[in-house]
Parts: C-alpha cells; sequence; structure tokens
C-alpha cells in the first residue's frame, strides 16, 4: 500500500529531537512504500508562529535529507476550516459555549470535590435562543464538539489493540473565542484533503485520536490507519520539553554533530533492532518496521548521540569528506594521507581545521622541567621536513639510542611537546605531516 503521510509541527519554537522522531516515522514510512509525504506547518497561532521559526523547521528537515511531497500551511486554508465548521454546526454536532475560563474552573473543582471525573456538563446546550443572544451581547462565544459518549476501539500500528471510553473525556473546543481553529478540526479537515491514510505520533495523542476518528465521521470521511510511538524521556527518566533549545535541530547543527547520524540513530531509538552507526541511511529504510517499537518512554541521551555521530563520522569515505579538505586548502597529494589520520581522532567536522592548524602553524610545546633536556636531544636528532611513514620509527629509534628512555618515558613527553596534548593521533601518521614544530 502506497502510505500518505504528514508531519505537522507548529512553527512556535525550533523542531526539537521528539518532533523529529515523529517526522523521520512518517518519511519512512511514505517514501519505502511509494507514497507521499507532506510537510504540514500548523501555523493558526497567529500570536506565537513566526515566519522564522517557519523557515528554520524547512532548513532543518532539509539538512537531515527529507522531501517534502507537498507543503501547507493552515492559515492558508482557514476557509476549508471555516466549511467543516459550518457543517458540524447545522448537523448539530458543534455547539456554542460562554463559559470563562474562572467558571470552568470552579466547575472543574465543584466536580472533583464530588469524586466525579472533570468532564465538561454540557450545559451551553440546553440554553435558548434567547439567551444565546443575550450572552452574545456581553462575550465572544467559544464552539465545542459533541462526542458521541461511546467507546471508540482502533487497531494501533504500535500500542495494538487500543480503546478509549469518550464518555470520560470532555467535549474538546474546536473554535476559541478569538476565532481561531484549534488543532483537532484543522488537523481532520487536512487529513480529509490531503488523503492521509497513516497518522504516526506520538502517544500523548492516543485521546485525541478518538476524537479525531468521530469527527472524520461525521464530516463523512473514511478513517486512515494510526500508530502511536512511545515519548522520550531524559536519562533520569524526565519528560523532555519542546523548549529544551539545547535539543532543538538548530542546536545539534550548530554543535556539529552529523545529518545522516541524527536521522538513522532517532529512526531506531527505541526499537527492538536499536540503532548502529554501521548501517545506512539506505538500510533504514529497508528494515524500518513500526511493529519492532517498544510502548514504555524511550530514554534519550544526547552524548549517546554525539558517540554515535563520531563513529559515523569516522567511517565517512575519502570521498565524503574531501570538500572539507579543499576548503581547508590542504595539498590534493596528502589529503588521502591527512584524513586517514584524522578520521579517528575528531568528534565533528570543524576538528579537521584545528589538526590542519597543527600540521602547518604547529602549537606551543608542554614540556616539564625534567624533560627540557630530553626535548632539546629530541630536537637535534629530528629529521627534516618533509618526512615519510618511516620517519617517526626512525626518529624515536634514534631517541632511544642516545638517551637512556623509552616506552611511556619516551613517547608521552615527547608528544606533549610535539602537540600540547598528551594523547591523540597516531604520531606515525601525524608527524609526517606536521610542517612546523616549534621545539
Amino acid at each position: 500500500m502506497n502510505y500518505i503521510t504528514r508531519f505537522a509541527p507548529s512553527p512556535t519554537g525550533f523542531l526539537h529531537v521528539g518532533n523529529l522522531r515523529t517526522a523521520i516515522f512518517n518519511y519512512v514510512m511514505a517514501k519505502k512504500s511509494g507514497g507521499q509525504f507532506i510537510l504540514r506547518l500548523d501555523d493558526t497561532d497567529k500570536v506565537r508562529s513566526t515566519e522564522q521559526f517557519s523557515d528554520q523547521i524547512k532548513r532543518d528537515l532539509e539538512w537531515l535529507g527529507f522531501e517534502w511531497d507537498r507543503c501547507e500551511k493552515q492559515s492558508n486554508r482557514i476557509s476549508l476550516y471555516e466549511y467543516a465548521a459550518q457543517s458540524l454546526k447545522e448537523s448539530g454536532y458543534l455547539y456554542e459555549c460562554f463559559e470563562t475560563p474562572e467558571e470552568l474552573e470552579f466547575k472543574r473543582r465543584k466536580q472533583l470535590s464530588m469524586g466525579r471525573p472533570p468532564v465538561y456538563d454540557r450545559s451551553s446546550i440546553n440554553l435558548s435562543t434567547k439567551e444565546k443572544l443575550r450572552l452574545r451581547s456581553e462575550k465572544h462565544g467559544y464552539w465545542r464538539f459533541k462526542l458521541d459518549q461511546s467507546r471508540v476501539e482502533w487497531q494501533d500500528g504500535i500500542l495494538g489493540s487500543v480503546s478509549v471510553d469518550s464518555g470520560s473525556v470532555s467535549d474538546p473546543v474546536l473554535i476559541r473565542a478569538d476565532g481561531q481553529f484549534l488543532y483537532t478540526l484543522a488537523s481532520v479537515v487536512d487529513d480529509i484533503e490531503f488523503r492521509i491514510n497513516y497518522v504516526i505520533r506520538g502517544s500523548d495523542h492516543v485521546t485525541n485520536t478518538a476524537t479525531q476518528i468521530q469527527l472524520l465521521t461525521k464530516l463523512g470521511s473514511s478513517l486512515p490507519f494510526f500508530a502511536h510511538h512511545s515519548l522520550l524521556i531524559g536519562v533520569k527518566g524526565e519528560p523532555l520539553s519542546k523548549r529544551m533549545n539545547n535539543l532543538s535541530l538548530k542546536e545539534l547543527r550548530t554543535i556539529g554533530l552529523e545529518p545522516e547520524a541524527i536521522f538513522i540513530f532517532m529512526a531506531g531509538l527505541g526499537s527492538q533492532n536499536p540503532p548502529v552507526p554501521e548501517i545506512t541511511i539506505e538500510e533504514v529504510f529497508k528494515y524500518f518496521n513500526l511493529s519492532k517499537f517498544g510502548t514504555t518512554p524511550t530514554k534519550f541521551d544526547s552524548n549517546i548521540l554525539s558517540l554515535f555521530s563520531q563513529k559515523c563520522l569516522m567511517r565517512l569515505s575519502f570521498d565524503e569528506i574531501e570538500k572539507e579538505l579543499n576548503d581547508l586548502k590542504i595539498p590534493i597529494d596528502i589529503q588521502l594521507d591527512f584524513w586517514d589520520m584524522a578520521k579517528e581522532n575528531i568528534s565533528k567536522r570543524s576538528d579537521l581545521h584545528d589538526l590542519w592548524c597543527l600540521c602547518v602553524d604547529g602549537i606551543e610545546p608542554s614540556i616539564l622541567a625534567e624533560d627540557r633536556d630530553f626535548i632539546f636531544l629530541c630536537k637535534q636528532l629530528m629529521p627534516g621536513y618533509p618526512r615519510d611513514k618511516n620517519s617517526w620509527i626512525d626518529w624515536t629509534n634514534a631517541i632511544k639510542s642516545e638517551s637512556n628512555r623509552s616506552g611511556k618515558s619516551l613517547f608521552l613527553p615527547l608528544r606533549k611537546a610535539l602537540t600540547g596534548q598528551s594523547s591523540g593521533p597516531d604520531m606515525k601518521k601525524l608527524f609526517p605531516l606536521m610542517q612546523k614544530i616549534r621545539l
């Protein structure tokens, strides 16, 4: 079956790893089935939605390799929501309410004190025409969808058999007093018009799905398949807030994580087949299966993602990194040797710059007082530039012969003198590339 899916972020903030997981699930299911992937920007909140966030969301998705078949903004589709709302009003499934937030809170507290669930009492349904006219002269009304108080059931692509008692849920508000169409109505109207046949989203939408199934039915639509993936939590079990900017795609891009690594990692997180850095994007599409994902909250560790990105970077071929080497103006004849040295010693592509600077500019040596005479001897024995793959072994053998040092007492102070660090690249590979040494 060719699945038509959609990813529907609200452009009220930066794209977050939790949102990204939903995007990937929808994208992979659509593309591997030969279907369509639709990007829909849910921007009906005129106060919080901005073009800046809309543009950033699209840039982040493009950076990760997403290609959509259609991009829509809900703000351009208001007339469709108005038409659907009018149809629901005429059929009696959308009714006007006038309670203030304070009045609703009072009702909620009263129900709780009586041991009842805080479900809206539908008192507005019984208002007479005269009462409605009087209330409209005082305030703007808002509109609720009248649920059938029955049990809604469906077979979920991840959760399995799901059943929700709509009698335990308040009739949802579909239109606010200021006229704004809320997610539930706008999303359903769009899903019908876009012919969405698979809705994949977080498990926090389960109750909302039961409501939307009723709404789809009242609007005369067939039902799509549904799948609700687990939510991401932190390493200590804490919820991940979309306002944690350090977990936004914009920030992950800024710190230099590999886009392919992020995609692969997030596509497998929570699956029976956990992500491994050796897998390719093509294999993600080939083996992705919603039924392999668990239902319990999934832990997300940004440190593990960083290590995953580093391992993915290490396995890049020379062709895949050649552009960065050219940008650094590394001579073509030593680019292969440089990448062979660098790839196991970088965590992000920007680290290549620091390693190349070490090669061409050298670094201030780190020398302990007790090692000064030893390093002076090393300098006297050091071969000149250019050097070859045997230069390091020949040099250190000469040092051993002329000094009483070997092993760590030789190699550690020598490395620190050359690189300023106690660990790093294989010196047999680095030393021939070092054009300037500040000993």
